[in-house]
Formats: structure tokens, C-alpha cells, sequence
């Protein structure tokens, strides 16, 4: 497989034709596409589903080394078998989503803040680039990583770099306990209460503020958890871990809208937007909020206010070149060199500007 995508890549770069990398399409609607060219007319679909499968996964070393195409439905479940997770709780939204797909698109879960992203758990990844030569970089373990690190420049990438083939990645333990417990508060303590729980040294793993209630989940050693329930309080959460994964996969009805919905990463002790539905996550550096024609230019510069950016997630009818807020000069030119020594010949669609995602912090 990896010889056939290499001599497609070739011919396209010969021809000056396109190829867009896609695996089972659950993120498409976060894909850029081909600079002046309209979403639907990408260039052809390379399909990475064929190329799967747990290359290599020791528990002991707290390492798995996955191809593209695996499911990562497929590769948690291995994991949790094993009593191990991917620490950053990655987005499926959909059963095809794979890993090729999860590492280009750099979206995290609600673990990211307390656990790290995406990107903080890859150990090395390999890639076929726009001439068709397919690279290996970082390795299996963390000391292996010297330079530039380009298997993390890899997260969030939306394939515009190549082919992302291979990718081996840092497992953590399952925690031995978790609860969640529910706040009713305003978004104004609900902020103060996410910075200042988690700087008290509370176990705490997602936070979200929705509804006027703060939800708040705490995992990790049974008598940790146990004391900080006791001391925060609130009502319990039945079936959490439920809850927590129709959140992170976005069935929550706060995102069944026909408004737009805007990603917002901003410091996490910002004060809310005051007039837009908004929800809370990641400690307060996360928001979604529901924008419309007559509110999206407040929403962004209410982000760039609060130190951040905002970029439309989903119902948008902008092309996705609007999308997100235009990176500097200085960034620009940054991205270009890299895409020029990745792609020479143009063969992947353009990234340009960041779109939501981890790619944008």
C-alpha cells in the first residue's frame, strides 16, 4: 500500500494534480481544501483505510505504534483491555474515525487540559510527503526525540504536509476511580471555581460549564477522589462516564443548533461572552458559542480581547478560508516554508488560515 500511495503522490506532482488524504470522513467538515478550488473539488480521495492495524503494542512500555487506517474505536478498546487510554480522550465523531485522521485533524477531548493534547503523546509518526518519499521521524520513546519534532508538527496538519502513515503513541493507566459531580452556579463562578479547584491540587479531568451548570469530573487514585468529592460537594452524576462521552462526541443538546457554532480558545480565567449561548470547557480555555451573521465579528474580537482566536466549528456558509481568524505575517511565512518543503509541488490541499483545532494554539 505504502508503494502505491507513493507512486500516486508522483504522478500527481508530475501531472500538478491533487490528492486530499481521507480516512473514514468524520472530520471533513473541519478539512481545508485546495486553495481557489470549492470543497467539493479537492482532487482525488486517497483513501487511508486500507492501511491498518496495531503494528506493535506492549503494555508494559506504556508505547502502541498504529497505521493510518485503524479505527480508533479499534485501538482504545485494545488499549482499555489492557487498562491503559489515550490520555487526551480524542473526538471520534463517528465509528470510521481512524488515527490518521485523528492526529491531522489535533482534536482533543475534555482530558486535553489536565492530561495534555494530542500532540503531547506522540512519541514518532511516519509520513509520505508531496515528492512521495516516505520519512520516519521521533521513535518510540521520549528520549528518542531530539531536534525538530516534526512527528508533533504532524498533529493538526489536515494532511497538507502528506500522508500520514504510521504513528506510536504514549499510553497512561486507566484511573482506579472516577465521579463527577454537578454545580449549579453562574458562568462567572463557574470560571473562578474550574481555575482555582484545579490549582487546590483537586484530581480533576474535565470541566464544563453548560445550562448554568458546572460539571465537574474527578478520576485518578480511589482516596483522591474520594476526598475531593467530600470537600466540593455537589450532586452526583449518574452514569458519567455516558454523559462525558456524548459531550466529547458533541450529541449534547447544546450543539443541536442551526445557529453557527464558534470555537473560542482563550485564557482560561476570561470572563464570558454576555450575549451569545456559550458553553465552557477546558478550565474556561475552551468555549463554544452559538454566532450568527449580526455576532460572529463580536465573537472574535471578544477572542482576540481575551488573548485568544475563534474559528467557526460547524453551520457555517462562509467558504472555509474565512473561517478562522488570519494568522500574522510573520506566521504566514512560517507555514508557507514548512508547506514548501513538505509539498513542493502542491500535491495537498492548502492550509490557510489555521482552521479549529489544536493546530491553531
Amino acid at each position: 500500500m505504502i508503494e502505491t500511495w507513493q507512486q500516486q503522490i508522483k504522478e500527481a506532482a508530475a501531472r500538478g494534480g491533487k490528492l486530499t488524504p481521507r480516512g473514514g470522513g468524520t472530520k471533513a467538515f473541519l478539512a481545508p481544501s485546495h486553495a481557489g478550488d470549492a470543497a467539493s473539488h479537492v482532487g482525488d480521495m486517497l483513501d487511508t483505510r486500507s492501511h491498518a492495524g496495531i503494528v506493535e503494542y506492549d503494555p508494559k512500555e506504556l508505547v502502541i505504534v498504529v497505521k493510518c487506517g485503524t479505527r480508533v474505536a479499534d485501538v482504545e478498546k485494545t488499549m482499555v483491555d489492557a487498562g491503559q487510554m489515550l490520555a487526551f480522550e480524542p473526538p471520534h465523531f463517528g465509528e470510521a474515525a481512524t488515527i490518521g485522521g485523528l492526529v491531522a485533524t489535533g482534536n482533543s477531548g475534555p482530558r486535553r487540559a489536565y492530561a495534555g493534547s494530542v500532540r503531547d503523546f506522540i512519541l514518532g509518526a511516519k509520513v509520505i510527503d508531496g515528492k512521495g518519499d516516505h520519512l520516519a521521524f521521533g521513535g518510540k520513546v521520549m528520549k528518542n526525540v531530539a531536534g525538530f519534532d516534526v512527528s508533533r508538527l504532524l498533529t493538526g496538519s489536515f494532511g497538507t504536509f502528506g500522508v500520514i502513515t504510521e504513528v506510536a503513541f504514549k499510553c497512561l493507566p486507566l484511573p482506579k476511580a472516577q465521579a463527577t459531580r454537578v454545580f449549579e452556579m453562574e458562568s462567572a463562578n463557574a470560571i473562578e471555581a474550574m481555575n482555582r479547584w484545579y490549582s487546590e491540587a483537586d484530581p480533576i479531568t474535565a470541566t464544563t460549564f453548560v445550562d448554568g451548570k458546572l460539571y465537574v469530573r474527578f478520576a485518578g487514585a480511589e482516596p483522591a477522589v474520594k476526598t475531593a468529592v467530600a470537600k466540593r460537594g455537589g450532586t452526583v452524576l449518574p452514569n458519567d462516564v455516558e454523559w462525558w462521552r456524548d459531550w466529547r462526541e458533541q450529541r449534547h443538546s447544546f450543539f443541536a443548533t442551526n445557529a453557527e457554532i464558534h470555537r473560542v480558545s482563550c485564557k482560561s480565567t476570561a470572563a464570558a461572552l454576555d450575549d451569545a449561548e456559550t458553553a465552557i470547557e477546558w478550565g474556561g480555555a475552551l468555549r463554544w458559542v452559538h454566532a450568527n451573521a449580526d455576532n460572529a465579528a463580536k465573537v472574535r474580537y471578544w477572542a482576540n480581547r481575551a488573548g485568544g482566536h475563534a474559528s467557526i466549528w460547524r453551520g457555517s456558509t462562509s467558504v472555509h478560508a474565512n473561517a478562522a481568524q488570519a494568522l500574522s505575517e510573520s506566521l504566514k511565512q512560517v507555514q508557507t516554508k514548512i508547506k514548501t518543503s513538505f509539498d513542493p509541488y502542491n500535491v495537498f490541499p492548502n492550509l490557510s488560515p489555521v482552521p479549529s483545532g489544536e493546530a491553531a494554539k
